[in-house]
């Protein structure tokens, strides 16, 4: 299966929004409770100017057959303290009956690259410690867990640990 990646626009994020609101109602691969409404999927994407943070969404079908967005990826903000603006975080999701054909590693290479592009120097990656698929699509990618929160989330019942790797960019000095 070809899957597109290109930059997210405004009419994307219905699409982003139904995915992600998805996960935030059956999984932990978001601690998020509530799901987002379209609202604040519209601020977050105008935060997030492509120049910067970009929002990538995969698309399957082509030709006759119109195009479908079946994933979505983002780069954003570390924290924000500006002493961490060589740093970004990376967010991908892919819709649920997509699973297992490659869309969130092509997702995943396409951010890392961008960020390289964009100068940053590092990227990281938070991920419910739970979530097997993500930690090992991460690390098949080079990055390294750096860092083992314990029953820091809450969700479905049950404290959860978050896991957080670390993708070195470049070799600059500090």
């Amino acid at each position: 299966m070809s899957c597109t990646i290109r930059l997210a626009t405004a009419d994307d994020l219905p699409a982003i929004n139904d995915i992600y609101n998805y996960y935030v109602q059956r999984s932990t691969c978001t601690y998020q409770l509530e799901p987002d409404m379209l609202a604040a999927r519209q601020a977050w994407f105008a935060a997030h100017p492509p120049d910067k943070y970009p929002v990538t969404v995969g698309e399957i079908g082509s030709g006759k057959n119109a195009s479908e967005v079946v994933a979505w990826g983002a780069l954003s903000k570390f924290r924000e303290r500006a002493a961490y603006a060589p740093s970004v975080e990376a967010s991908i999701y892919v819709r649920h009956d997509m699973h297992r054909r490659g869309i969130g590693r092509v997702l995943l290479l396409d951010l890392i690259q961008r960020a390289k592009d964009l100068d940053f120097h590092t990227l990281i990656g938070g991920v419910s410690a739970d979530q097997t698929a993500s930690l090992a699509l991460q690390e098949g990618l080079g990055f390294q867990r750096v860092a083992h929160f314990k029953e820091v989330g809450y969700k479905f019942g049950q404290r959860l640990d978050v896991i957080f790797l670390q993708l070195m960019l470049d070799e600059r000095p500090a």
